[in-house]
């Protein structure tokens, strides 16, 4: 039986301990090849795996969540970019609210029709304030969503989003410069957002190297997020769970 996510996140939050995900793209998984880095997450003590992108166009993820069961003890978590993504199978689902746009249909109008699914889906549902930092160029969030997102140099501007939505009662905070990302989220943003709420922080986009995870964690980010970095270099995984269990062994 796997505990509650939120109160994994929360715990980590409250004993400072820092948590390492992988993000798994389903239009970018090879079914015959994915075990293997399955294998190797399970090895490395990944701590969580994050599924799902902005558009999915290749639609397995039953297949891929019965292969993670299948490989590793580690829990599912639903990276939701459309409420037609939703699997069961997993064990949560990030419930994004994009606090950091203007756009209703992805802060309220997503969520009305996807509200009754996970009702009956009995995934647990982590109500997150979800914000897209700039990354340098436009990524696919940013366009599918129709949003801005905040400049990487205004690290008050995301503090008081994040800010916002815990007041509105958002369990997580997600700071995401999106796949692909040519820089990763300044070190100033991060904590300026980690200096104005008490939820856990996630941060992804743009962490392709261990130094980079490292300056985040050290920054206030309670779960790191990498992707498109493991994809284009298989060593990240291991660098950056090592890098995770160092944090861990030496600060908490």
């Amino acid at each position: 039986m796997i505990k509650p996510i939120l109160k994994q996140f929360e715990t980590l939050r409250e004993q400072g301990r820092k948590a390492f995900a992988v993000l798994i793209d389903p239009d970018d998984v090879r079914l015959d090849e994915f075990p293997l880095l399955l294998q190797r997450a399970e090895k490395e003590q990944v701590d969580y795996f994050f599924i799902g992108g902005s558009l999915i166009t290749q639609f397995h993820m039953g297949d891929i969540i019965a292969l993670i069961r299948q490989h590793t003890r580690i829990p599912v978590v639903l990276f939701l970019g459309s409420n037609m993504h939703v699997h069961p199978a997993a064990d949560a689902v990030l419930f994004l609210s994009l606090i950091s746009g203007r756009n209703p249909e992805y802060l309220i109008g997503q969520q009305v029709v996807a509200a009754p699914m996970l009702k009956k889906s009995g995934l647990e549902v982590l109500p997150t304030g979800y914000l897209l930092i700039d990354a340098g160029r436009q990524t696919t969030a940013s366009y599918i969503s129709n949003t801005t997102p905040i400049p990487n140099d205004k690290p008050a501007v995301a503090a008081c989003t994040a800010m916002a939505g815990e007041m509105l009662g958002l369990r997580l905070t997600y700071l995401d410069a999106g796949s692909g990302a040519l820089k990763a989220i300044t070190p100033e943003m991060i904590a300026a957002v980690r200096q104005s709420v008490e939820t856990p922080i996630i941060v992804g986009g743009g962490i392709d190297s261990a130094q980079k995870a490292r300056t985040a964690l050290e920054a206030g980010a309670d779960v790191v997020v990498v992707g498109n970095g493991i994809e284009r270099n298989p060593d990240l995984l291991p660098e950056i769970a090592a890098t995770v269990r160092h944090y861990n062994a030496q600060y908490a």
